[in-house]
């Protein structure tokens, strides 16, 4: 390829890059344009991307820094790249879900919770939570405006109470002698505490010291300064409480009360601070679950699996039995007292016979009352067994899952343009953060807060709305403040990366990112779509790993590496616009976007007569739907990005599957009435999600899928082998013996960077093979375990293939459109889509069962090509012919085209999804609907 000349462009020019499988290749990427960096899975873009392109703006970063700064930051090793000219800095949004931490939310995640702790903490206003009034701290400048503000001459007494009992009086009216004070009020009288003293008659009712007395002055700066020190002097000596009379000339008097601690209705009230409002500080976390928002308490859904049965007929599954139904008949004979409902289906009682049911009155201890008793008596180990098998995480019962510390919730943010009475109409930081972005957002619109607070939060909720706007624009409105960071996929969890990013506004920067379209129905990709265009309209250069064919229609520019995975890839195939990528014979991609390559439709869809349903689902936004899933075919759940999908497969129908099955994991189960259908043929149910495959850096696919015991054995026999006396965990890195003991088997060392992504170097020792250098000399065909270690899937297939037992294992991951993958790759380098596809090949592994496995797919597309896709679906189409039944959460329309069976729900998303649009096959879909999802099935069907 020709180049400009380097002095010439301001474009981004990178030569000979060689990183992974790169075959040296030369690349112009345009600057302040977006560029589309595709090919199949694993032929390289990423190497491209983000380990030639990203790490050299990163390692330049770190050249750039002091001798100083760079000494606590360790090497960098340069990318194997010749040449990389006009590089800018750089930022990365990768799709990996970045954090595990249980207090992380999408609030506290960007930076909206910092802006609101720090919203209620300034502009928040304390209610009592006995008369409902705003608790408010009296200071000095306070009072003596008010004083001020009263007509000119008013004569006004100041004045502290005296709490003592008669034998203390005295002393403590010597002391004030002694202090400078004269004059006491005594049943409204003024009197000099020497006649007090000397006077027989000493009532210690209604005493009161006299501090100061003084006619108003407005204007007066003398006077001002004097009533300022005397109620200081007021304030010190009445423990935080004065009194002022306002004299009347009539005769009589008027009494205020001030107070300099913040207390109100006898209750002392916490001062509102950013602290008081963090679940994250021991100071402002719920103390009862320490800011986790949930404890390991009685599950209601284990005690109460069929909310479809009444109490009478065995709803509650801990009182049957011989001796638990007493329990029973003593609940039964209780509640025709109360008038309690025993033949009423437990979905159907109110909150109120619920908490009757579970808390009980003055005369029954509820099903709470049981398992206390139970616990009493847990030396008994049938009760212990009876307690963990209805344990599990419920939401905490002092914050109702919210978090934070109860006394939290008295602060509230007052709408100056509602008229309301009651202080509860008014929301608290709780309430907030479980409303959904999209709501949030419409909430501090229309905020109008009262002259005061508003010039201190006028800056803080502008932060507030245009972070709240940067998540609506990426297409997460649907998601709730409150809402985990753990529970996001990897597509949500980079979109709101992606919006962080926006609110820095940066300009002339390089934006990378990996596959943003993960987990966006094709109706939402193209805000993300008006989202990129603005970040480059800014003057950013914009590059984006991707396979959505709506992205590379948008794009600027479009790179195509391949022509296929590993070591069949690296190559630049095209380089140009989307006309020219169609026009080119060698790219995959092109041949799919001219359609001279498809996925083909089924030519019929499966017949069904087994099916799951999951009855009465009302969780977040469902609506108390019943859904019926089919058995032994392919199920496609579809709907807009947040219409509920992810809620009632992974959030209700897999745990409560998991419950009837036995092997609960312990995560909540959404809210629904019971399970129905043919549950007795369900075996097993799998979910495969893109979560990583292990959480040690040592594990990789090759461990996984059990293939490397048989590649341990197959070393260990080598006669070099045995005459040493090596067994099989010499050849493990997960264990004492042959590992590398500098780096523990894994080949590289990890520094911690202060303020920085940390840094993977290779291991000086073993130079990255992870064993000692004896046990290197063991060979099998020329190779040692680590060559082994850093073959492609493809290439071992060649290299064992007289191994039929490691081959038996390795295949389904060539299957599955792994072939590119190393097979010692770490499992941290997987992205979730191809740890995903290893779980999936795992299984497929296993052959034909007896049992038969309901897999739960969530977006198995994910970093996958057209031509990956079709690999995808043959290994759907082998699980199904084994047996099995698949259900998946999927936005592409090539997989939902092929499926046997569509839910799709909505008709939008949050408050406005949660509804059944359709059930049944793809072409009557077409016919039937006209919901968002059909309209782009419609395109790839060519129906309509």
């Amino acid at each position: 390829m020709k180049f400009k000349s380097e002095q010439k462009t301001k474009d981004i020019v990178i030569k000979g890059a060689r990183v992974h499988n790169l075959k040296n290749i030369n690349v112009t990427i345009p600057r302040n344009q977006l560029t589309v960096v595709t090919g199949v899975s694993g032929s390289g873009k990423s190497s491209l991307v983000f380990d030639t392109l990203y790490a050299e703006g990163q390692r330049r970063y770190v050249e750039s820094l002091s001798a100083y700064a760079r000494q606590f930051l360790g090497k960098m090793n340069k990318p194997e790249v010749d040449y990389i000219h006009g590089i800018s800095p750089a930022i990365a949004i990768e799709q990996k879900v970045n954090t595990r931490n249980p207090r992380s939310t999408v609030a506290t995640t960007t930076e909206i919770y910092d802006y609101l702790k720090l919203l209620f903490a300034r502009a928040g206003t304390t209610f009592s939570p006995k008369s409902g009034k705003p608790v408010k701290r009296d200071t000095v400048e306070s009072v003596v405006d008010e004083l001020m503000a009263l007509p000119e001459g008013t004569r006004v007494l100041l004045l502290t109470a005296i709490k003592s009992t008669e034998k203390e009086l005295r002393k403590k009216l010597e002391i004030f002698l002694q202090n400078g004070f004269f004059r006491i009020l005594v049943n409204e009288t003024a009197i000099n505490i020497e006649d007090f003293l000397a006077s027989t008659d000493k009532n210690t009712k209604n005493i009161f010291l006299l501090i100061d007395r003084f006619a108003i002055q407005p204007g007066d700066e003398d006077s001002r300064n004097r009533m300022a020190d005397s109620l200081q002097t007021a304030f010190y000596e009445g423990h935080g409480e004065c009194l002022v009379h306002i004299l009347k000339e009539s005769g009589g008097f008027t009494e205020r009360e001030f107070n300099n601690r913040f207390e109100l209705d006898g209750i002392s009230f916490e001062e509102p601070s950013v602290n008081f409002f963090s679940f994250n500080n021991p100071y402002g976390a719920c103390k009862t679950c320490e800011g986790f928002g949930s404890v390991i308490g009685i599950d209601e859904d284990l005690v109460v699996p069929d909310k479809s049965l009444s109490v009478f007929a065995d709803a509650v599954v801990p009182w049957k039995g011989e001796k638990m139904s007493d329990w029973k008949v003593y609940f039964i004979k209780a509640a025709s007292k109360d008038k309690f409902p025993i033949h009423k289906p437990y979905c159907d009682l109110t909150i109120e016979q619920k908490t009757y049911l579970w808390q009980g009155n003055n005369g029954w201890e509820g099903i709470d009352g049981f398992f206390k008793e139970l616990e009493r008596q847990t030396y008994k180990i049938q009760y212990r067994v009876m307690l963990a098998r209805y344990r599990g995480k419920t939401a905490c019962p002092d914050c109702k899952g919210t978090r934070l510390r109860k006394d939290a919730n008295y602060v509230r943010l007052v709408d100056a343009g509602k008229k309301v009475n009651d202080y509860l109409a008014y929301p608290s930081l709780s309430q907030i953060v479980l409303m959904s972005i999209d709501e949030a957002a419409s909430y501090f619109t229309s905020l109008q807060l009262q002259p005061h607070q508003q010039k201190i939060a006028d800056r803080i909720i502008k932060e507030i709305k245009s972070r709240l706007l940067f998540l609506q624009n990426v297409g997460l409105g649907y998601l709730s403040l409150n809402r985990l960071s753990n529970s996001l996929s990897g597509g949500e969890s980079q979109r709101i990366n992606l919006a962080t990013s926006l609110g820095s506004s940066l300009v002339g920067s390089l934006y990378i990112l990996d596959e943003p379209s993960i987990g966006l129905h094709s109706r939402d990709t193209e805000k993300l779509i008006q989202v990129l265009h603005s970040l480059r309209n800014l003057g950013n250069t914009v590059v984006v790993v991707e396979h959505d064919e709506d992205m590379m229609h948008t794009a600027d520019h479009i790179i195509d590496i391949g022509p296929m995975a590993g070591i069949h890839g690296g190559h630049l195939v095209a380089e140009g616009n989307m006309a020219s990528l169609k026009k080119n014979k060698d790219s995959l991609t092109g041949k799919y976007l001219s359609e001279a390559e498809s996925i083909a439709i089924p030519a019929k869809r499966r017949k069904w007569t087994d099916f799951i349903e999951v009855c009465g689902a009302r969780h977040h936004n469902l609506k108390g739907m019943n859904i019926k899933f089919p058995l032994h075919c392919l199920t496609a759940v579809t709907g807009v990005s947040g219409s509920g999908k992810t809620t009632l497969v992974k959030g209700i129908l897999f745990p409560a599957l998991q419950k009837h099955l036995g092997n609960y994991s312990g995560e909540k189960t959404g809210t629904f009435d019971k399970l129905a259908g043919n549950l007795k043929s369900v075996k097993q149910v799998e979910l495969v999600d893109q979560n990583p495959i292990g959480k040690s850096s040592r594990s990789n696919p090759v461990t996984y899928i059990k293939a490397y015991d048989a590649i341990r054995d197959l070393f260990s026999s080598q006669p070099m082998a045995k005459s040493r006396g090596y067994k099989p965990q010499h050849f493990s890195f997960n264990v004492d013996g042959g590992r590398c003991e500098t780096c523990m088997g894994e080949g590289e060392v990890t520094i911690e960077m202060q303020f920085m992504a940390d840094i993977h170097l290779p291991c000086e020792e073993c130079k990255g093979s992870r064993f000692k250098e004896e046990i290197l000399d063991i060979t099998y065909k020329g190779k040692n375990i680590s060559d082994v270690l850093r073959m492609t899937i493809d290439e071992s297939m060649v290299y064992f293939a007289s191994e039929t037992s490691i081959i038996n294992k390795i295949k389904p991951l060539a299957d599955v459109g792994l072939g590119y993958v190393q097979l010692g790759q770490s499992s941290n380098t997987l992205s979730g889509g191809e740890a995903q596809r290893v779980k999936l090949a795992s299984f497929l592994g296993k052959g034909k069962t007896q049992d038969h496995v309901l897999f739960i797919f969530d977006e198995p597309t994910t970093g996958l090509h057209f031509y990956d896709i079709n690999k995808l679906l043959t290994s759907f189409n082998a699980l199904i012919q084994q047996g099995h039944s698949i259900i998946v959460i999927e936005h592409n329309m090539d997989v939902i085209k092929c499926a046997d069976w569509i839910i799709d729900l909505g008709p939008d998303a949050g408050k406005n999804g949660g509804e059944i649009v359709y059930e049944g096959t793809p072409e009557e879909m077409v016919k039937k609907t006209k919901g968002h999802t059909a309209q782009f099935l419609a395109k790839k069907l060519r129906i309509g």
